[in-house]
């Protein structure tokens, strides 16, 4: 059987996504938006923070996380990250810190890493008791890295003082369909949304022209490739343990 597979698309679409997320987040744009339309000009509970000299944590710096350091070094953002692998790219923007570390001095925190045995529950209880008490979290990666009943109770004890997903541990059977006319039965999901810190969307942080026009064209390049027994320029080919693109530009997988 033929396998084939996007690696990386636009991470750009998903990293300015989530600094969207945050500064609706932290502005109560959504909120203001909500009020304005129904005549409400009143300024209270709008209150936000600036961005400029804040920390920013980033949990996972590949193609997405090292694209989210960039625009926040333009803010003129202190940048920290969390990474297995140190991506020399980063270290011009920030420093690399243990994972404790991160969380302790972070205003801002994102998570931009992989789903795996060592990432599921990456936040959970007892990294959620490290966090900076008021920081601002966001999560366009994974759902399953972030443990649900931990952030509830997080956000509860004010330990955070925000929350935006893009994504969800239990999504499957809930997003990309419309669910307005039933009852949905998730109770975690149903008391997340009552926060009225807490933004939730239904996974469309790369939804955007530039990403789809790049899976397609790298799907149909992979396809192209098969058939014809030759390597495209965005087909991937191994190389001892690691796969590189055939016109010798490294992805990060």
């Amino acid at each position: 059987m033929f396998v084939a597979n996007v690696p990386s698309y636009s991470p750009e679409a998903v990293a300015e996504f989530a600094v969207a997320l945050l500064q609706t987040l932290n502005r109560r744009i959504h909120h203001a938006y909500n009020r304005v339309r129904e005549g409400n000009f009143n300024l209270e509970g709008l209150l936000g923070q600036t961005f400029y000299g804040k920390t920013v944590g980033i949990i996972g710096v590949g193609r997405i996380g090292l694209a989210l350091a960039r625009i926040f070094k333009g803010f003129g953002c202190k940048l920290l990250a969390y990474d297995p692998f140190r991506n020399a790219d980063f270290e011009q923007l920030g420093e690399f810190a243990e994972l404790d570390e991160v969380l302790a001095r972070s205003d801002i925190i994102s998570l931009h890493c992989p789903l795996t045995n060592e990432t599921h529950h990456i936040i959970n209880e007892t990294t959620l008791s490290k966090v900076k008490k008021g920081a601002l979290m966001v999560n366009t990666s994974r759902g399953a890295l972030v443990d649900t009943k931990a952030v509830i109770h997080a956000l509860k004890k004010r330990q955070l003082s925000g929350l935006a997903l893009d994504v969800y541990e239990a999504e499957g059977s809930l997003f990309y369909n419309d669910h307005s006319g039933d009852i949905i039965e998730d109770d975690l999901l149903m008391r997340l949304m009552t926060f009225p810190n807490v933004i939730v969307c239904g996974h469309q942080a790369f939804f955007t022209h530039e990403a789809l026009t790049e899976i397609a064209e790298t799907t149909l390049s992979n396809m192209y490739s098969y058939v014809t027994k030759k390597p495209s320029k965005n087909s991937l080919v191994r190389q001892g343990n690691i796969l590189v693109r055939a016109d010798s530009l490294p992805v990060r997988i």
